[in-house]
């Protein structure tokens, strides 16, 4: 099963066998720890639930340590639900397996699921890239204005609009990655490009698949 969940560490650089320096992204990847298993006839759905890091037992409800019992206490809980040439890999595992960046391997393509940065409220110009309007023709602090929003027909105004409003904290999902290298003993991955969010981001990673 090729599922990680890792927290987001620092930028860097990485260079090739061939020389060349390639941005790549740091990650603390796993161990995550199998806390449960969906089936199609209890629960409507396959799925592995997944735990990773650490957390004080008094921050986590009673009902949730009486589910996980002797697995640990965990600050994460993700399910991943398996594709479709996956369901014999899936069907071996069991509850208390564990899943290192040892399912990885240097080349390998990979998906990658984040949360962005928060940006908090922002104008038209960074939110959409509006160009604002001229310094000149009569004009004296409108540079960044967002300019009209309605229109005299519908005397309203239309949904979808573009206008300033709240920006980042989104769920962000990145495509055409490949893990350049894999560090077993530190539990670290290396990926290329960069990903969402800021310095430990929860980061979901998995396999592409064609």
């Amino acid at each position: 099963m090729k599922y990680l969940l890792a927290t987001k560490e620092e930028m860097t650089q990485y260079f090739s066998p061939d020389g060349k320096c390639v941005a790549a992204t740091l990650l603390s990847a796993g161990p995550v720890t199998v806390t449960a298993l969906k089936t199609k006839e209890r629960d409507g759905y396959r799925a592995v639930q997944l735990g990773f890091g650490t957390q004080l037992p008094k921050r986590v409800n009673k009902p949730q340590l009486g589910a996980l019992k002797e697995l640990g206490v965990f600050k994460y809980l993700r399910e991943y639900r398996p594709k479709t040439n996956e369901e014999a890999a899936i069907a071996e595992v069991k509850v208390g397996d564990k899943v290192t960046v040892d399912a990885f391997a240097p080349g390998d393509d990979i998906v990658i699921t984040g949360t962005s940065k928060g940006k908090g409220f922002q104008g038209v110009v960074k939110r959409h890239g509006f160009h604002g309007g001229d310094r000149t023709h009569g004009q004296k602090h409108s540079e960044r204005e967002p300019g009209s929003i309605g229109a005299t027909g519908p005397q309203k105004v239309l949904k979808g609009t573009r206008m300033a409003g709240r920006m980042g904290g989104d769920t962000v999902t990145i495509k055409g990655l490949k893990v350049l290298a894999v560090d077993p003993t530190n539990n670290l991955l290396l990926v290329s490009g960069a990903i969402p969010g800021r310095r430990g981001t929860l980061i979901e990673i998995s396999a592409a698949h064609a």
